[in-house]
């Protein structure tokens, strides 16, 4: 058996483990990346720890930090309720409202997983609040940002378009660039019809009511939501969201909210304006917060996302190993030379998805793209097309919990069980990593654009 194929083997005993035994699956794959990477690849520690996601280890803990301070001291609740306002009480409008703001976001330059980063604590909150399911406003985040991370002047469309200019193959970067809005707010649109977006619509205009003090969701009559909604959301009766006892502006803005509020703005403007580490800048600013009030980040500290951290840390560092010892270029290369250049895109799609739902987006494009050359050369594939299919494949598997933006989402639900909220994650980026290669294949490939 060779060595790739065994490394492969043994992310599936990895999986099976995890999914049948109380094991923490980070926890498996740093002992999986230990063995494989010693016995087999022959790496050393310092090998082993190269695939450590050391950026994304501090963005987990640093916007964790940051937004459990949010909640502590109410900046959530406040957040939550000029958000009803903004909608005018429309609740089924703010999960299209934060698909459109990171689109946004990312369209005009910023990093996808910094536009998560930033949106989805507080888009999440919004759902715990309302029995929203998290997984629909989870991938209505993850998929906006993807919606707009094509565009010609964002990072991910600078970059693909400069590996198609560096190849010398065809390329469009308005078609690039509708393909992925396209096919994310399709599928937006069918998240929305399936994870509960019919029965918002259908409850009309709410009104806001008052927050407990320390960012809890407390109902009129001071009980806490019983229900559990989709990934264990604490769900309050609807009845008691169309009650106006308390009016929207009985959330007061205190100074620790205000200073909170004023850190979001800078973690805004250092990502954004100053290409500044997400990470880094939200855990700098949660510290200053914390020095001030530090009662409150007693407790916060102890909502930073500790298991997920080492959950999605552990599973990237084993596939970090898998790319030191040539397991993903070995998958790439046999698929390329295959002789049926249709059948040749479509697992190379294919491969870009699942390796992307575990890795780089931006690197598994990067590598994927070059060996896709030798059949576009040949003329019966389109280039503008398979790159086009590439790109969306590699992308919109990101709601994955083990890609950059679905760790995000994951850490930053308050008030789910995280167990069970993973388990819909990987369920979900399962399905679209099933089901999405194929349909862009059929509609960008098989045509033959470009």
């Amino acid at each position: 058996m060779s060595p790739e194929l065994l490394s492969v083997l043994v992310l599936a005993v990895v999986f099976v483990i995890a999914t049948t035994r109380s094991v923490n699956m980070g926890a498996l794959a740093f002992a999986a990346a230990f063995g494989v990477g010693t016995l087999v690849a022959g790496l050393d520690a310092d090998g082993v720890f190269a695939g450590f996601p050391g950026d994304l280890f501090v963005v987990l803990v640093g916007v964790t930090y940051l937004f459990a301070l949010a909640r502590a001291n109410g900046t959530t609740d406040w957040l939550v309720h000029a958000a009803v306002r903004l909608v005018r009480g429309r609740v089924a409008l703010i999960p299209w409202v934060m698909f459109a703001l990171t689109g946004a976001l990312t369209a005009i330059g910023a990093v996808s997983p910094a536009s998560v980063a930033i949106v989805a604590p507080i888009a999440l909150s919004f759902a715990a609040r309302y029995g929203i399911n998290p997984l629909l406003m989870g991938a209505m985040v993850v998929h906006g940002a993807q919606a707009g991370g094509f565009s010609p002047i964002s990072i991910y469309g600078s970059i693909v378009n400069g590996i198609v200019e560096r190849e010398k193959l065809p390329g469009s970067e308005i078609t690039l660039f509708l393909a992925s809005l396209l096919a994310n707010l399709v599928i937006a649109a069918v998240v929305f019809a399936v994870c509960g977006g019919p029965k918002l619509w259908r409850q009309g205009t709410v009104a806001e009511t008052a927050a407990s003090p320390g960012g809890g969701d407390e109902e009129p009559g001071g009980t806490a939501g019983s229900g559990t909604g989709g990934g264990g959301t604490r769900t309050a009766p609807a009845s008691t969201l169309t009650r106006t006892d308390v009016p929207a502006a009985a959330v007061p803005l205190t100074a620790p909210v205000i200073a909170t509020l004023v850190c979001l703005v800078a973690l805004v403007v250092a990502v954004l304006g100053f290409d500044l580490d997400a990470g880094l800048t939200a855990i700098t600013l949660a510290v200053v917060l914390s020095t001030v009030w530090p009662d409150v980040s007693r407790r916060a500290v102890t909502e930073i996302a500790w298991p997920t951290v080492l959950l999605i840390c552990g599973v990237l560092t084993y596939v970090g190993v898998l790319d030191e010892m040539g397991t993903i270029t070995w998958a790439g290369e046999g698929v390329g030379g295959i002789g049926v250049p249709l059948l040749a895109a479509v697992l190379l799609c294919y491969i870009g998805a699942i390796v992307s739902a575990f890795a780089s987006s931006v690197g598994i494009m990067g590598a994927l793209i070059p060996l896709a050359v030798p059949f576009l050369a040949q003329g019966e594939i389109g280039a503008v097309g398979m790159v086009a299919a590439l790109a969306v494949s590699a992308t919109v598997v990101d709601v994955s919990p083990f890609s950059t933006n679905g760790a995000l989402v994951l850490a930053a639900a308050p008030d789910v069980d995280r167990e069970r909220f993973f388990r819909q994650l990987m369920a979900y980026g399962g399905i679209v990593v099933a089901a999405v290669p194929t349909v862009v294949w059929l509609v960008m490939v098989v045509p033959g654009w470009g």
